[in-house]
């Protein structure tokens, strides 16, 4: 079942139960309205036929045997007429004295309950419905007591016949059952309309992704509906998740054919030296040796490579850093001491050097700083300078490695931080790095709650810098994931 038809039919079902209770309320309260009106005209009367006895309409006579009995006058019983109550005056042992003339020759007798009536029954008395000759009749029955006397002489009952409240009833039950059917079916139409009208967004969201799927083209977005509703922050947040999954596969696809193109270069280059071995380099030791360097060399960068590529994979999989007191001073030594063998003609020198200690991965800053240094000494030039730095600045300790070389356009800085992109792509790297250096430099910052920036100007060189917050806890900090994207 589609959700728009499970829409409309809970819609229905609880209209229709709506309509259920609605309807029995007005049933029974027009039921007891009805009824409480003919108790009403019972009661009346009943006073009625009181007032007309008391006022003379019942003589008493005491019998030789001293008991006390009614004599009723006929004509007192004439003055009562109403054509749809029937009023009938029994002795106390329920002997029928007389009865207006529109019982006719019908029988009502009296209840066998109400010879027990009192005179404290006389506000109350009895009341009852009952069928007599396929006809509903309700009698009310009341003690006749003589004024001033509280002995019961008689009983007074007046019935009054229920066609007309059955027949009402009956009318308004029918009207209660076809009117409800026909709302509910106007309710199923006008549900089934709604629920078509309101989930069309959700159908051109469906169709959008279906189309999607089958293109396999993320750069869809679908229509923005104008209404400021639920749809259209669905729509809008759907909208950016598309965005967010075509830059994801963007940057998986240029990821994979950039690994591609790096393992490329040193594979090629060592089944070239295996083939040279093959071909009768073994006879010859300077040329295996040769060979055999130039495949360590081509090993060592691969190994390079895959840690690098495993150290942002753990970044991106938020795997917790190693907490430790790090002297910053000292680190920043050991990286001078390092990069020095890396020179080759340009000077390396340490320039601020302010003591700072602070709480983090050790061997994860060295690594950061070392690839800050060995990214200057590639770009700058022999007869350049190249200057390691360490200041604390506002609550933040900053790492700085500042370089005379080539420089970064300013269109380039936004994205040097990314995976394997290079600044200068129009000539190789001399360390035949893969261009994953500086990608890890800022994800050690992040993962240490801090920062990577980048000054530069085109032929002036370049100024790199970590900064990290003096009062981080990395111990409770995870390499968070962080986009492509550099401070400036």
């Amino acid at each position: 079942m589609s959700f728009r038809a499970r829409l409309t039919l809970i819609y229905t079902v609880f209209f229709a139960l709506a309509l259920l209770l609605l309807g029995c309320g007005t049933y029974f309260a027009v039921r007891q309205a009805l009824y409480a009106g003919v108790q009403r005209e019972l009661s009346a009367a009943t006073s009625q036929v009181r007032a007309i006895f008391n006022a003379g309409g019942l003589e008493p006579i005491r019998t030789p045997t001293g008991e006390l009995r009614l004599f009723l006058r006929v004509e007192f019983i004439q003055i009562f007429n109403n054509p749809n109550l029937v009023a009938q005056i029994f002795r106390t042992d329920g002997e029928l004295l007389d009865s207006t003339p529109n019982l006719g020759n019908r029988e009502l007798p009296l209840p066998p309950e109400a010879l027990l009536l009192g005179p404290e029954d006389v506000g109350t008395g009895y009341s009852v419905v009952r069928e007599v000759g396929g006809l509903r009749i309700e009698s009310l029955v009341t003690p006749l007591v003589l004024s001033g006397n509280e002995q019961v002489v008689g009983l007074v009952q007046i019935s009054r016949p229920l066609r007309d409240v059955d027949l009402t009833l009956g009318v308004l039950t029918a009207m209660l059952i076809s009117g409800s059917a026909i709302a509910l079916l106007l309710t199923g139409l006008g549900a089934t309309l709604i629920a078509g009208r309101v989930l069309r967004p959700i159908d051109e969201l469906t169709r959008t992704a279906q189309g999607i799927v089958n293109a396999e083209d993320l750069a869809q977005r679908v229509p923005v509906p104008p209404h400021q509703d639920e749809f259209q922050r669905l729509t809008i947040t759907i909208n950016d998740l598309l965005a967010r999954l075509e830059d994801l596969f963007t940057t998986q696809r240029r990821f994979v054919a950039d690994v591609s193109h790096e393992l490329r270069t040193p594979l090629a280059a060592m089944q070239g030296n295996l083939e040279v071995l093959d071909r009768g380099g073994l006879r010859d030791a300077e040329l295996a040796t040769e060979a055999v360097i130039d495949m360590r060399r081509e090993t060592g960068r691969l190994i390079r490579m895959v840690n690098d590529l495993l150290l942002l994979a753990q970044s991106d999989a938020h795997v917790e850093l190693r907490c430790e007191l790090v002297e910053l001073d000292t680190l920043v030594l050991e990286v001078y001491r390092e990069l020095r063998p890396l020179a080759q003609g340009v000077h390396l020198r340490i320039g601020n050097e302010d003591q700072v200690t602070i709480k983090g991965d050790r061997d994860r800053l060295k690594q950061a700083l070392l690839n800050l240094g060995v990214n200057a000494l590639q770009y700058t030039p022999q007869g350049g300078s190249v200057t390691l730095s360490l200041e604390q600045r506002d609550g933040f300790a900053c790492l700085s490695v500042a370089d005379t070389g080539i420089g970064i356009e300013e269109t380039e800085l936004a994205h040097v931080f990314a995976r394997f992109y290079r600044a200068d792509q129009s000539r190789s790297r001399h360390s035949g790095g893969a261009g994953l250096g500086l990608s890890i430099v800022k994800r050690v910052a992040e993962a240490h709650q801090g920062y990577a920036t980048v000054a530069s100007q085109l032929g002036r060189g370049s100024t790199f810098a970590i900064w990290l917050p003096l009062a981080v806890q990395p111990d409770l900090v995870e390499a968070r994931p962080v986009d492509e994207t550099v401070q400036v």
